[in-house]
């Protein structure tokens, strides 16, 4: 089935942060009532069309901030050549490990390793396959959260900041809770060779996103606000016609 269309009617919800009467929430309850599910090794079609085992992983990943690069970097120093194929490539520059580069706009963001992400063990390596990073914290029995990259474990939840001038004058945080879409991506979005968002291989997950992604929503909200969220994307599936389900999902 090709992807659906990135527009189409969306129920949104809105509700004040329970722990910052200057903070609001909008999340988008068409996504987080979704189908979602990772798919990666499992019909991933990849983001470029020549490496479609890498899945999303082809470009390095930028760091959100300082604290997010060395929360990689701890989380590295205690992989192995056993666990992580590009261990001996990171560790060769005067002992330190190379996992960072510089891109064109002068960002940080992990290395390329022979075209893909450095942290990304190909098909056929003993240690398995996937993200060393993400293999790491499972066998670590943590949440991969605490290890990979901000925008990695964060995808495809999207959250944005705006601040919203109401007519009183006074002044709110509007966080956004949705999804990333191709437009997330900037321009480049529409380039990619595919994205699992909107594409109906991907919605066969047999809970729904606000559920499989509890622990990420509570590391973006904070525990309170999804509290709040979850009873109210359970209040929207328990509806007889619940309003704007994803398409890919009712596929």
């Amino acid at each position: 089935m090709p992807e659906v269309n990135l527009d189409f009617p969306r129920a949104w919800v809105e509700f004040p942060d329970p722990d910052n009467p200057e903070q609001v929430f909008r999340a988008d309850l068409t996504w987080l009532c979704s189908r979602w599910r990772c798919i990666w090794g499992s019909g991933c079609q990849g983001i470029h069309a020549d490496r479609p085992a890498d899945g999303c992983c082809t470009l390095g990943a930028h760091y959100s901030d300082a604290a997010d690069e060395k929360r990689v970097r701890e989380a590295a120093r205690r992989l192995t050549a056993d666990t992580w194929q590009f261990h001996r490539e990171a560790a060769r520059r005067g002992g330190r490990l190379a996992i960072t580069e510089i891109d064109p706009d002068g960002d940080r963001q992990t290395r390329v390793q022979e075209g893909a992400c450095i942290f990304l063990n190909r098909p056929g390596f003993p240690g398995g396959a996937g993200c060393a990073l993400h293999a790491l914290a499972l066998r670590e029995g943590r949440h991969p959260l605490e290890t990979k990259p901000d925008v990695c474990w964060q995808l495809p939840i999207r959250r944005t900041y705006d601040w919203i001038q109401r007519p009183d004058d006074s002044k709110v945080l509007l966080i956004t809770i949705g999804e990333y879409d191709r437009r997330g991506w900037g321009p480049g979005g529409h380039d990619l060779n595919w994205w699992c968002t909107g594409n109906t291989e991907a919605h066969t997950a047999s809970d729904p996103v606000y559920v499989s992604y509890e622990a990420e929503l509570i590391e973006l909200m904070g525990r309170a606000a999804y509290e709040t969220l979850a009873a109210l994307c359970a209040s929207h599936l328990a509806s007889k016609e619940p309003l704007a389900p994803h398409p890919a999902s009712v596929r």
